[in-house]
C-alpha cells in the first residue's frame, strides 16, 4: 500500500468553507481550516426584511482558495502531489443563473452587483408564491405529479420556485442567463474548467431533492408542465440536463490553473458535488435505522434505506427520496426545520439587546461583548433545566417556517401561556423542547410509513455545545442520542467520496469505516422526563393543529 495518499473535503456552509486534508489510508486528519464569506459577512445583497439571502460567487472563490491552501499548509511540497482526490459539498438548494460559458451572472460586470444574478442560498423565502404556484399545478394539471419523490410538498427554498421567482422580477437576468447551476455543481465545474452547463456533471442529490428529477419520468418535470406553472419557464428544460450523478462517481481532473493556486497535480480527480447535510450524514457514518440530525441554524434529518425495504412506499411530507443521494445504491430519505439554533439565537439576540447600550452590563459580565452569547446560553440551559415540569409557557418551532413535515414557509412561530412570571430561562425551555417536538413530529411522519429507527446521531455545531438542548432532545424523542467526534462532518464526509473517486477505497461505505471518527457522548432518555414530557408534545401537536391556519400569514 503506498504511503500518504491524502484527500480533501471542502464544505461550503452558510457563513464560511470549512476544509480537512486527510492520510485516506490511516484515517488521519492532517490540517484543517476555515474561511468566512467576508460580503456576506458584511451583510452585502441580503435583506432579512423580505426573507432575501444572496451569496457573491467571489465569497466562494476567494474563501475556498483560503481555507484549502490553510489546510494543506502543514504537508510538504512532496506530500501535497501526493493529494489524489478532492470532494465538496454545500448548502443546497442554491443555484445561480449563468451564460453558454457557464460563468455565474454575478461574475459578469453587469451583473456584479446584482442580487438576482448571484446564488439564491437556501434559506431565501422570496419564492414563497412560486412554490405554492408549483404545487397547486402539480396535483391540477392532470398529468404526473412530479412532487411525488419529493415528500408531496414543494418548497420555496428549492431550485425552480427560486429560478422563477428571478425570472418574474427581473428582465435582464432572464434575458442573459442561459441555464442556471446548483452551488454544489458549480464547485466542482469550477475546479476541473467543465462550466458548460450543458455538459458538467449534476448532482443525483441536487437534482433529485429539489428539482423534481426521477428516472420515472426520464429526468425533469415535462416542458408541457413547466409551461402550466408559469410559460417563463417555457425552453430552460432543455438547457439544464438530461442525467445526475452520485458523489462516487468523478467530476473531473483539477485544471491547471486551480492545480497551480493550491500547490497540486494537475488532474488530481474531483468528485461530483453533493448538498452539505447528505454529505456530513455520511460523515458521521449513517446506516440503516440511524437517523441522522445535523443541528446549526437550521436542522437537516437524514436516514438512508435499502431499495428493498423501501420498495414503492412514498414517505409523505418529507424533503425528498433519492436513489444515492446520501450512499450510493441506498435510497437516501431527507427532512428538516427551518429553524433551529436561530430559534435559540432570536431569544439570545432579543434578550441581549440593551447590551448594545446599557455599558453597565458588559462591564459587569466582565468579558467581551463577543463572549456574552455563549455566556448567556450557558445560564439559561442552567436554569431550564431546573424548572419544574409544565411551568413554563408552550413555543411552536416555526419563526423560520416549516421545512417538514409538510412544508409551508408562510408559517409563523408562537409562544403560548405567557405570564407576567414567565422568565427567560421559561423561554427558553418552551424553544428548546419546541424544536425537539418539531425532530419528533418528523420521525413519527417516517415510523407511520413503516421506518424504523434505533438511534439518532447529531453533528454540527449545537450538540457538542449544549448537553442540556442535547438531553432534551433525547427525552423527547425517547432514544439515545449519540454525538459524533468530528467537528466537520461535512468536510469528513467530502473527504471520504474523494478517497472514493480517488481509488483509495473501493465504496464509500469502505471508507466510512477508515475514515470515521465514532462518537464523543450518548445521551440516554430519562425514564421520569420521558413521561412528563409526553403530555406536552401532545399539547404541542394539539395546538399547531388549531392554530395552523391563523399562523400562516
Amino acid at each position: 500500500m503506498p504511503e500518504g495518499r491524502y484527500v480533501i473535503g471542502a464544505d461550503f456552509g452558510t457563513d464560511s468553507v470549512r476544509t480537512v486534508v486527510f492520510d485516506a489510508d490511516s484515517g488521519e486528519q492532517k490540517g484543517s481550516s476555515v474561511s468566512r464569506y467576508r460580503r456576506w459577512s458584511e451583510g452585502m445583497y441580503c435583506d432579512p426584511g423580505e426573507n432575501r439571502f444572496r451569496q457573491h460567487p467571489l465569497d466562494y472563490i476567494e474563501s475556498m482558495e483560503e481555507s484549502v491552501k490553510e489546510a494543506l499548509s502543514g504537508l510538504s511540497e512532496k506530500e501535497k502531489k501526493q493529494v489524489v482526490g478532492i470532494g465538496v459539498d454545500t448548502t443546497g438548494s442554491t443555484p445561480a443563473p449563468v451564460d453558454e460559458s457557464g460563468t455565474v451572472l454575478a461574475m459578469i460586470k453587469e451583473h456584479e452587483e446584482n442580487p438576482n444574478a448571484m446564488f439564491v442560498l437556501w434559506k431565501d423565502h422570496t419564492a414563497v408564491e412560486e412554490a405554492e404556484e408549483i404545487n397547486r399545478a402539480s396535483k391540477s394539471w392532470g398529468g404526473v405529479d412530479y412532487t411525488r419523490y419529493e415528500g408531496g410538498v414543494y418548497s420555496s427554498e428549492w431550485f425552480w420556485s427560486k429560478i422563477l421567482h428571478i425570472l418574474r422580477n427581473d428582465e435582464r437576468v432572464r434575458g442573459d442567463a442561459c441555464s442556471w447551476v446548483e452551488h454544489a455543481d458549480w464547485i466542482p465545474a469550477l475546479l476541473t474548467g467543465k462550466t458548460d452547463p450543458l455538459k458538467l456533471k449534476r448532482s443525483r442529490c441536487a437534482a433529485g431533492h429539489k428539482a423534481m428529477w426521477h428516472e420515472e419520468w426520464g429526468g425533469l418535470p415535462s416542458e408541457e408542465f413547466l409551461e402550466t406553472v408559469d410559460p417563463l419557464l417555457g425552453g430552460l428544460r432543455g438547457r439544464l440536463y438530461r442525467h445526475t450523478f452520485t458523489s462516487d462517481t468523478c467530476a473531473g481532473g483539477l485544471s491547471g490553473e486551480w492545480a497551480d493556486r493550491f500547490g497540486l497535480r494537475t488532474g488530481t480527480t474531483v468528485a461530483v458535488g453533493s448538498f452539505d447535510a447528505h454529505i456530513g450524514a455520511v460523515g458521521t457514518e449513517i446506516k440503516e435505522h440511524t437517523f441522522v440530525m445535523i443541528l446549526g441554524t437550521s436542522a437537516c434529518d437524514m436516514a438512508v434505506s435499502p431499495k428493498e425495504t423501501l420498495g414503492a412506499k412514498l414517505v409523505e411530507g418529507i424533503c425528498g427520496q433519492v436513489d444515492g443521494s446520501i450512499i450510493p445504491g441506498m435510497v437516501g430519505l431527507e427532512a428538516g426545520q427551518s429553524g433551529f439554533g436561530d430559534v435559540y439565537a432570536w431569544l439570545r439576540d432579543t434578550l441581549l439587546w440593551p447590551c448594545e447600550y446599557v455599558t453597565e452590563i458588559k462591564e459587569a459580565a466582565g468579558n467581551s461583548k463577543e463572549a456574552l452569547p455563549d455566556l448567556l446560553l450557558s445560564r439559561l440551559s442552567e436554569e431550564a433545566a431546573g424548572l419544574d415540569c409544565g411551568t413554563w409557557p408552550l413555543a411552536l418551532d416555526w419563526l423560520n417556517g416549516r421545512r417538514t413535515p409538510y412544508a409551508d414557509q408562510k408559517l409563523k412561530g408562537a409562544l403560548l401561556g405567557l405570564t407576567l412570571g414567565t422568565t427567560a430561562p421559561m423561554l427558553f425551555r418552551a424553544l428548546v423542547e419546541s424544536t425537539a417536538f418539531g425532530a419528533r413530529a418528523i420521525i413519527e411522519r417516517f415510523v407511520e410509513e413503516g421506518m424504523e429507527f434505533k438511534e439518532v446521531v447529531a453533528s454540527g455545531g449545537i450538540p457538542k455545545k449544549s448537553p442540556y438542548v442535547m438531553q432534551v432532545l433525547s427525552d423527547v424523542l425517547n432514544m439515545p442520542v449519540k454525538v459524533a467526534k468530528s467537528d466537520q462532518a461535512g468536510a469528513l464526509g467530502a473527504a471520504m467520496f474523494a478517497a472514493t473517486v480517488g481509488g483509495v477505497y473501493g465504496s464509500v461505505t469502505d471508507a466510512q469505516k477508515k475514515m470515521g471518527n465514532g462518537f464523543v457522548e450518548t445521551y440516554e432518555p430519562r425514564r421520569d422526563s420521558v413521561r412528563k414530557i409526553a403530555a406536552l408534545y401532545d399539547r404541542y401537536r394539539e395546538t399547531g393543529g388549531l392554530l395552523e391556519a391563523l399562523l400562516r400569514i
